[in-house]
């Protein structure tokens, strides 16, 4: 009898059944996540602070019970509270959460005159938001022996001057993620995924949707040779929360299409 191990199958559908809550889920990379998700066979609640873009993705998906829309503000912890149950009411189980949420511009103005309720805005925003939604859902996630992404940032890495606070609240969900597998191991995976540069521009809702506006320079800056896209995040997203990924925990991967990893001299 041979040892050698035998060819695998691997699942086309590596979600089929599971539940996903995806924060921030309603345009963007969070929708990305979302469209690929449904696309792995999983079921999507998707929390977010616009309704028009929430419906707009139900409008626009068609898939019936497989998807769901409630307003979410992962900053209040009586929203989260509220949503996580509406939630697990409706599918009867989770088996993944996505923190997405959050503010998107990073740009905010000189350190020394910033006020604090704006550096409050992105801590609570990335970093507070992300650990209620864990708070709420764990449970949940215990039971079915689920896994957690947080979407942090190459910005962990790497800074742009006067991002201090967008850079500060993905550094602490970057710290949060690789914490909070040690505690949760082996019943919770926890990962995050930090992308780099991804055009947004044709996932947003229909009234602000466009084509972006990318030069050859542009895409020209990765050595993959393209500015990335949501569904890049999304591919990840989904094998990091599917059954596959079992032996990873408590990583911080960087998609950014080389990027970070190019020399760049003025």
């Amino acid at each position: 009898m041979s040892l050698t191990p035998p060819i695998e199958h691997h699942d086309a559908a590596p979600l089929s059944g599971r539940v996903v809550v995806i924060t921030g889920g309603a345009q963007g990379i969070g929708r990305g996540i979302a469209q690929a998700v449904l696309g792995a066979g999983g079921r999507v609640a998707i929390g977010d602070l616009d309704r028009d873009a929430g419906r707009a993705c139900l409008d626009e998906w068609q898939v019936g019970d497989r998807a769901w829309f409630a307003p979410l503000d992962v900053s209040r912890e009586a929203s989260v509270r509220g949503f996580m149950r509406k939630a697990l009411a409706r599918f009867s189980r989770l088996d993944g959460l996505v923190n997405n949420a959050g503010p998107a511009s990073p740009g905010v103005p000189d350190l020394a005159t910033l006020p604090l309720a704006e550096w409050r805005r992105f801590i609570d925003g990335h970093l507070t938001g992300a650990f209620l939604c864990c708070k709420h859902a764990l449970p949940a996630l215990r039971a079915r022996g689920g896994a957690i992404v947080n979407i942090a940032s190459s910005r962990v890495h790497q800074s742009e001057a006067h991002t201090e606070p967008y850079a500060a609240a993905k550094g602490g969900l970057s710290a949060l993620t690789h914490a909070l597998a040690i505690s949760e191991g082996p019943r919770v995976r926890v990962n995050a995924i930090s992308p780099g540069w991804i055009a947004t521009d044709a996932w947003r809702k229909p009234v602000a949707r466009r084509a972006p506006k990318l030069s050859r320079r542009d895409h020209a800056q990765h050595p993959s040779g393209r500015v990335g896209e949501p569904g890049d995040i999304g591919a990840l997203a989904v094998h990091l929360l599917s059954p596959a990924a079992g032996f990873i925990t408590g990583q911080n991967i960087v998609v950014d299409g080389g990027m970070g990893r190019k020399m760049q001299y003025a």
